[in-house]
């Protein structure tokens, strides 16, 4: 069997990113959301112009997890002030880790995840953090096995909806 990689998201991968992000985003959380809340995040957090500014800051990294040519799932993290909560220079945050619900349960998730944790330590980051919505028991069980632990709060809006994330940290 063909194995997945791991490979940076280029400015000429912007639709396949778009794309993910809108169907990853959508299979997660749409069953627990109003449709106008989805469709205006849907719309407004994946529009191309905010993806290719995202894409060009040096301070945000996108991947693609790959199978041939299929991307399966995709990660962001972000350095220093490009952090959306913290901006701590000695961290470094996961924005997001998504796969593909029909390739869930296949460690692509952990493969994302490594990734991160490889280039949090070539940076030399003191810890690794994250938010994650407090109804995604899914999300949290990945990363408490992953040795992350709560540390804080804080509202993620959601079209007219003000829902909570639980902020989770990994000292390295």
């Amino acid at each position: 069997m063909p194995e997945i990689t791991i490979k940076p998201v280029l400015i000429k991968d912007i639709q396949t990113l778009q794309n993910i992000g809108r169907q990853t985003f959508s299979e997660t959380f749409t069953e627990s959301n109003t449709a106008e809340n989805m469709q205006k995040y849907l719309e407004e957090g994946f529009a191309i112009q905010k993806l290719t500014l995202e894409l060009q800051n040096e301070n945000s990294k996108f991947y693609f997890a790959q199978l041939e040519d299929e991307v399966l799932g995709y990660l962001k993290i972000n350095f220093g002030a490009s952090q959306t909560e913290l901006k701590d220079n000695k961290a470094v945050e996961i924005e997001r880790i998504y796969v593909l619900q029909a390739f869930q349960g296949k460690k692509i998730g952990q493969l994302l995840y490594e990734k991160a944790m490889q280039i949090a330590k070539e940076v030399k980051a003191e810890y690794i953090w994250l938010g994650v919505w407090e109804e995604n028991n899914k999300a949290i069980h990945f990363y408490t096995k992953n040795g992350f632990v709560p540390f804080d709060k804080h509202i993620f809006k959601l079209g007219d909806e003000e829902q909570t994330d639980i902020l989770m940290k990994l000292e390295l």
